[in-house]
This record gives structure tokens, sequence and C-alpha cells, in this order.
């Protein structure tokens, strides 16, 4: 087995191949912080709803300014910390993310080319896509969002990092999709704290904890933290497919829809089929892998919670289905309830 096979599973938060539940948040996760279109609502619509022009204006300064810091991931008892630099020059944008506890890890970003970078194993991980993270909010153009949330642009400022913020909720219309409350700098738009809001208070916060933006951040922060030169270099193997047609009929909560269907290759001959939509906000992936009696033990039937995170598993004929994402328990099991799996010639 290749350095890069073994270090596949350390790359995703595995211990082993049947860690099924960290595997599939990870590829979760990835799908949704790779999937930003990017793409900006019409004059109308912002004129009709001030937050939603709020949040277009931290999503494009997300994206075209130049800004380093820390921020903090938290969810319960899990806090973690990331060190960012995002630069935009004459050839697009330019990122290094780093992580500083746990395991350590880096991902350099060039527009929509990403390395992960992995030191243990001396291996650099290379997909081709869009990827966007914090502090990009949007999904995708955000144009179905005042369908299914109510905007609330506050009056009274806020202070993060030591910078003034402008404070927006939205919450949600129905059961299907948990809240949201960002604070976006006054001065230039770019979110400081992001917070994922359900019916027991704040489940997820995400908040810069020091911040610089403008001409202090140079170039020079994007270099890696290790000499490269000699590490192995892998391509993740990731080719899109059309679950539909393969006759896979998946009845997506209102407001949501597909972002991405890609099937992924990992280690010793496993492929998972991953299907990632989105209301513009929250993100749900389905996963679909051949049946196997090994590997899947009981307790993974059912629901899974993980804080925000739900997960909900079946076997549907000669497949695990899998329904994942930070959304409320009863959105993901209803869809994996629906969901149908009728092969092809069969009506």
């Amino acid at each position: 087995m290749s350095r890069a096979m073994r270090a596949l599973p350390r790359a995703v938060g595995l211990p082993g191949s049947g860690a099924t539940f960290r595997l599939l948040a990870w590829l979760a996760l990835a799908a949704a912080v790779g999937m930003s279109g990017g793409q900006v609502v019409n004059a109308a619509e912002t004129q009709e709803s001030p937050g939603l022009a709020l949040l277009q204006k931290m999503q494009q300064a997300a994206r075209s300014l130049d800004y380093a810091g820390v921020y903090t991931y938290q969810q319960g008892n899990v806090v973690l910390s990331t060190r960012i630099v995002h630069v935009v020059d004459g050839t697009g944008e330019r990122e290094r993310v780093s992580l500083l506890d746990g395991q350590p890890r880096e991902y350099i970003r060039h527009n929509e080319t990403t390395q992960c970078l992995l030191p243990d194993s001396k291996v650099v991980l290379v997909e081709q896509r869009e990827s966007e993270r914090f502090p990009a909010v949007l999904l995708d153009e955000g144009e179905r969002l005042p369908g299914h949330y109510d905007f609330q642009v506050g009056e009274e400022p806020e202070r993060v990092a030591g910078r003034v913020c402008q404070v927006l909720k939205l919450k949600p219309r129905d059961s299907q999709r948990y809240g949201y409350r960002f604070c976006a700098d006054k001065e230039t738009g770019l979110p400081l704290r992001v917070q994922t809001v359900g019916s027991e208070g704040v489940l997820i916060q995400i908040v810069f904890n020091t911040l610089e933006v403008g001409a202090d951040v140079t170039s020079e922060a994007l270099s890696p933290a290790w000499n490269i030169k000699d590490w192995e270099v892998v391509e993740v193997p990731v080719k899109e497919v059309d679950l539909a047609s393969e006759g896979w009929r998946i009845p997506l909560p209102p407001g949501y829809q597909p972002l991405t269907q890609v099937e992924r290759k990992l280690q010793r001959g496993r492929h998972f089929k991953q299907l990632v939509a989105s209301d513009g906000l929250s993100s749900i992936s389905v996963f679909i892998e051949a049946y196997a009696e090994k590997g899947s033990p009981s307790h993974e039937f059912g629901l899974l919670r993980k804080g925000a995170l739900n997960v909900y598993r079946k076997r549907i004929g000669d497949h695990w289905l899998t329904v994942l994402g930070e959304v409320p328990a009863d959105t993901v099991r209803e869809l994996a309830q629906r969901t149908e799996y009728v092969p092809l010639g069969v009506p």
C-alpha cells in the first residue's frame, strides 16, 4: 500500500477504515466548503432584501480581500483553532489554511486547486474543485434564502476581534433547517463571527480571534510550513455522476437544490457516491455505498447525532444509504426514509 493510500484515512480524520461516521462527516464538510458558486444576485433582489445584500457583501469580502488571522471553531466541548491567510493577486485567489490543534495539517489553495499537506506521511493530496470555507458564507447565489428564512439586520453594533461589526439574524420559516447569526465587519463586510442556532441555542460558532486586513498581509505568508519538494503528490480521484439516471429517487427538502454529484474512490477499493444539496446556507450530503456485511455494525443503523451534525443510515437493497448534514434530525431522517432506488428498466 502506498504512502498516499495509508495517509488517506488520517487525512479525513480516521484511525482506520471502519470509522464510517467520521469519514462521511469529513466528506460532507469537504464538499460543502468546496461548493460556493460565488454568483451575485441581481440588484432588484438585494434592494428588496437588505439582509440578503449584506450576506452577498460578506461573501464578496471573503473572496476579494487580503486578510490573515486565527479563528476558532466551537461545537459543544470541541474547540479547534485555525490560521488562515488569503491573498488576491493577478493569478486569482491564493489561500493557506493551517490547523493549529490535533494532527499538523495545511491546505494550500490556488483558485480551484487545493493541496492537503500531510507531514506525518509526507504526502500532498490534490483535488480540483472550488474550495470555499469560513469566512465565506454562501454555498450558492443565495436567491432562495428569503423564501425560507426571515432576515433581521441589527441596529446595535457589536465588537469581535477588536473590530466593530453589524449583526444579521436569519430565522428559519420551517423545521427543515437551523437558524444563523452573523456579525459582519463594518469597515470591510468580512464575516467576523458565524453562529448556527437551534431551539436549544447556539450549536456551532466560528469566530475570528485575531485579524489583519489589507496591505499588511503579504504573499510570503502563503508558503507551507514544510519543505514538500520530495513529498509524494497524489491526485484525489473524483468523478461526476448522475444519481437520478442510475435509478435513485432522492426527495430533497423544500428550498434545497443539488450542488454536486460525484463518486470518490477511497482506500481498499471502497467507492462512495455523494450528492450535496443546499438551500444556500445549510447543506445536506447523501452518500451511497455498496452493501457489505463487514465494516457496517448494527449500531450505525438509524439516527446518530454529534452536536449540530445529524446522520441517518439505512440499507436500501444492495446499498448503504447515509444522509448527513448540520440540519435538524427530522430533516435527515425523512429524506433517508423517503429515498428510493429503482433500477433501470423497472417502472
